[in-house]
Order: C-alpha cells, then sequence, then structure tokens
C-alpha cells in the first residue's frame, strides 16, 4: 500500500439521506460518527447535511438540485472533500464528481482509508490493499478519477493512486495474488494458533472505540495501543490472564465492530476474526455511555452470527460507566441483560468482579478430570492429547494415568471415546 501525504487538514461536508423507514434522530446520530470517522481519517467536518427523500435519487443519490446546492457550497467555504453516509455506485460517484468537481466519497471507502492509516503488520496491509481493490473494482470510473494524482489525502490511501491507465483484468489478477498471499499469512497464523490450543481463550468484541483496549490493558497490564479514535485496534492482541493456581485465559483483542462495515473488508479480516471464532467465549464490551449502546450491540450480535459465533458463552462489560450522566441506565441494563456487568476500564471499577465472574465461567465450562488407561492404548491417549490439555502423566506398571483439563464439549468426546473402547 501507498499513502499520499496530506500537507494541510481537508474541509469537507457530510451528507446522509433521510428516509420513510428511519428517524431524523437516528441519522444524525449516524452523521456524528461519519464525523468521527472523517477526524479519525485526518478531515475537517464544516458542513453536515441530512436530507430527507422518499427514495435516494439513481443518478445523483440527493438529487440534481441538490447537488448544485453543495456545489456552491463547496466553492463559497473551501470545501474540498465530499463524504456520503451510504454506498454509491459507479453512476452516482461519475454524475456527482462531474456536477460538484470536488472527491467524492462513500462511508465504505472512508472506513478502507481509515483501516489503510492504521495497518502496520503485513496482514493488516495485505487485509486492507485485498478490500480496497475489491471494493474500487465495481467503481472504476470513480477510482481512475478520485485516487490519481490530482487529489491527495483520504480516500486516496492505498493502491491505485498512479495506475490510471490499469484496468480490470490487471486489479483482478493483483486481487488474486494478494489471497493467495493471505492464505500464506494464514497457515502462519494456524501455527501460531494450534501452539495455544491448550488454553482456554477469552476473545473481546465490541463497536469500535468501547475500550476493548483499555480493557485488556487493565486485566492483563499490557501495554495495547490505546486512542480515542475509531479503528484504533486493526490487528488482533493476545495476552495472558492468571485467574489462580493452574486456572490461566489467554484474552485476545479485536478490531472493532460498526454499522455499515463493508462486506468485503470482514471478508478480508477473516484470518484477524478468526480469533473470535476460535475463543472458548467471548467478553462483548460496550460503551454505555452512548445513547445508542443498544444499537451497538445489535450491531456486533449480527456480525457475530455472521462468525458463527452468536451461540458462544458470553459477559456483556458495559464500560465507561464513569462517563454515564443518567446512572438510572445502570439499573435498566441489569435488569434487561443476563450474564452482565458495569465496569470503568479506565478507572479500575467493577475489574474484580470482572475477573470471579470470568473465573466462574471458566468453571462452569471447563474440567479438571484423572483417568486410567491401559498403557498399550496409545491412540485414545493420543486423541485425549488433542482434546485436552494434559496437566500430568504418569505410569503405574501397566497403567498410564492422566491428569488433563478441557472444555465440557471436549470432556463429553473423551467419555464417549472411554464407554466405547
Amino acid at each position: 500500500m501507498q499513502e499520499i501525504q496530506q500537507d494541510k487538514t481537508e474541509r469537507a461536508i457530510l451528507i446522509a439521506v433521510k428516509t420513510r423507514d428511519i428517524s431524523k434522530e437516528r441519522v444524525a446520530e449516524y452523521l456524528n460518527e461519519l464525523e468521527m470517522l472523517t477526524a479519525t481519517a485526518g478531515g475537517e467536518t464544516i458542513i453536515k447535511i441530512i436530507q430527507e427523500r422518499s427514495r435516494v435519487d439513481p443518478a445523483y443519490f440527493i438529487g440534481k438540485g441538490k447537488a448544485e446546492e453543495i456545489a456552491e457550497l463547496a466553492e463559497l467555504n473551501d470545501i474540498s472533500l465530499i463524504i456520503f453516509d451510504d454506498d454509491l455506485n459507479s453512476t452516482q460517484v461519475r454524475n456527482l464528481e462531474r456536477l460538484i468537481d470536488r472527491k467524492i466519497l462513500d462511508r465504505s471507502g472512508l472506513i478502507l482509508d481509515i483501516f489503510a492509516s492504521h495497518a502496520k503488520t503485513r496482514q493488516a496491509k495485505t487485509q486492507v490493499e485485498l478490500a480496497q481493490l475489491q471494493y474500487m473494482l465495481p467503481r472504476l470510473t470513480r477510482a481512475w478519477t478520485h485516487l490519481s494524482k490530482q487529489y491527495g489525502g483520504i480516500g486516496t490511501k492505498g493502491p491505485g493512486e498512479t495506475q490510471i491507465e490499469t484496468d480490470r483484468r490487471i486489479i483482478r489478477t493483483r486481487i488474486a495474488k494478494l489471497k493467495e498471499k493471505l492464505v500464506k499469512i494464514d497457515s502462519q497464523q494456524t501455527t501460531k494458533s494450534l501452539a495455544r490450543k491448550n488454553h482456554i481463550k477469552v476473545s473481546l468484541v465490541g463497536y469500535t472505540n468501547a475500550g476493548k483496549s483499555t480493557l485488556i490493558n487493565r486485566l492483563t497490564k499490557a501495554d495495547v495501543l490505546v486512542e480515542n479514535k475509531l479503528f484504533a485496534t486493526l490487528d488482533s492482541t493476545t495476552r495472558s490472564l492468571a485467574l489462580g493456581k493452574n486456572k490461566e485465559l489467554l484474552i485476545s483483542d479485536t478490531v472493532g465492530f460498526i454499522r455499515k462495515l463493508p462486506h468485503h473488508l470482514v471478508a478480508s479480516f477473516k484470518s484477524t476474526l478468526d480469533v473470535v471464532r476460535e475463543a472458548d467465549f467471548i467478553l462483548h464490551v460496550i460503551d454505555i455511555s452512548n445513547p445508542f449502546f443498544e444499537d451497538h450491540i445489535k450491531i456486533v450480535e449480527k456480525t457475530l452470527k455472521e462468525l458463527h459465533c452468536e451461540k458462544k458463552p458470553q459477559i456483556k462489560v458495559f464500560n465507561k460507566v464513569d462517563l454515564l450522566e443518567n446512572k438510572s441506565v445502570i439499573k435498566y441494563v441489569n435488569n434487561k441483560f443476563a450474564q452482565c456487568i458495569v465496569i470503568s476500564a479506565e478507572r479500575g471499577m467493577n475489574i474484580k468482579k470482572l475477573e470471579t465472574l470470568l473465573l466462574d465461567l471458566y468453571e462452569h465450562n471447563f474440567v479438571e478430570k484423572t483417568i486410567k488407561l491401559p498403557i498399550t492404548n496409545s491412540k485414545l491417549i493420543s486423541k485425549i492429547h488433542k482434546l485436552a490439555e494434559v496437566i500430568s502423566i504418569n505410569y503405574e506398571d501397566d497403567l498410564c494415568k492422566i491428569k488433563y483439563k478441557t472444555s465440557i464439549e471436549n470432556n463429553n468426546r473423551i467419555e464417549n471415546l472411554l464407554n466405547t473402547n
């Protein structure tokens, strides 16, 4: 990926369309989030516009008249960037750029730009470049315009800025090569995860900026990057957490979720999100101080369902209680949500209680057992090693005494194997 340096902060107009099936308050909240995304990307929001329409315009998204009005606003306010809260198709982008003569970006393009800025590891950079090219392919006309050298700054990080004459065939070839590269990286990650197979794994998930990195730092005394920005964390970070004698968890931070997250971005970040799939249970971190936290919960739960992780044991961790103005919300969440806790990771409030909950969850989902097997039953002994963490193994005459720790699910498998032998 290549990045173009910004000489100055880009001034932006943000636009959202309100249709009949959504409230104006919710659209305003989406637009506020878009403003945060713009700030994270290094832009400055000058004007925010909510346009009410019965449906979006197929040619200009907001209609030709409104587009002409925005062109005048851009000229009067020295605006270089127009950002839409919904995805635009290539026709809409082409028409808008011709009429407004400014760089046009949509929410997906903005998110991809932020990911490109924050990608540090080889894996993250490869995943972002793949997602950008997949996003760019159906918008080829737009890509050759707004990613060319005539523009810099937000929305231009990553591949494409000097490839004006590159055609679809070359992009598809690059996509294929990136997918091959990710397969190799995935195999290396699989080797790492195999080394952790005998540990109990916890995954932190949540809406972006919910405080996951602050929480993992508080629990494990780690030094994970913490910033008050959306998508500060892209790569998963794993640390160990001791809950008592022989009770150690591996806890992993993950990329934050967000509404309208581009599908191809989720697909590209499959290997990063594998830590969620591999987790034995999940800590769902929620910013309780955000008035739309219940929307955020639904978005995260929907993403977990897409990852086939919705049935994993889960604790809902309502974070940032120190920033909560209406304290009655605490009673509300405690009544509504089972297996939840209200904390402040920043101030350390209720962290000990959270560790107790984790220990309870650990003990209810994992067992320690000691069994004796004939020393000649090497196949069964090998299977136990695959299904459990073997704590100790001793030999007594013609018997093998094995002490192991595993999940209840795997223990049931072991007992079935014992019963059939």
